[in-house]
């Protein structure tokens, strides 16, 4: 019995397709809720079937935002079936991601210590 050779690096050209399409299709929508969103990484599952997409925010509410984008997943998959040419389109779940706004506030604290300490000295 043969077992089917995967294609290296498949999911991760996967992904990175998948995350340029979403940047541009989300773009288009026209839901107040969804301000300037950029998506920062997608995990899909081995099988295809379901995709993490991980997003943050310039402008607007997280959490509108992220209610706003899963409730526009259905239109935004049917958007990439017409892009992408893989059998399976994954069903898509977005999440906000705070890396970036964990990063500033980190740096706001490393500031702030630094300028702490040269006061003292």
């Amino acid at each position: 019995m043969r077992h089917k050779r995967a294609i290296p690096n498949r999911s991760l050209r996967v992904s990175d397709q998948i995350q340029r399409d979403l940047a541009e299709l989300i773009r288009d929508l026209k839901d107040p809720r969804i301000g300037m969103v950029t998506i920062n990484s997608v995990q899909v599952t081995p099988d295809y079937a379901h995709a993490k997409v991980y997003f943050s925010l310039l402008v607007g509410d997280a959490a509108e935002c992220e209610v706003g984008l899963n409730e526009a997943a259905g239109f935004l998959r049917n958007g990439l079936f017409k892009r992408l040419q893989i059998h399976t389109v994954p069903t898509l779940h977005f999440l906000y991601d705070r890396t970036t706004e964990r990063a500033a506030e980190l740096s706001a604290l490393i500031r702030e210590a630094n300028a702490t300490r040269a006061k003292e000295d």
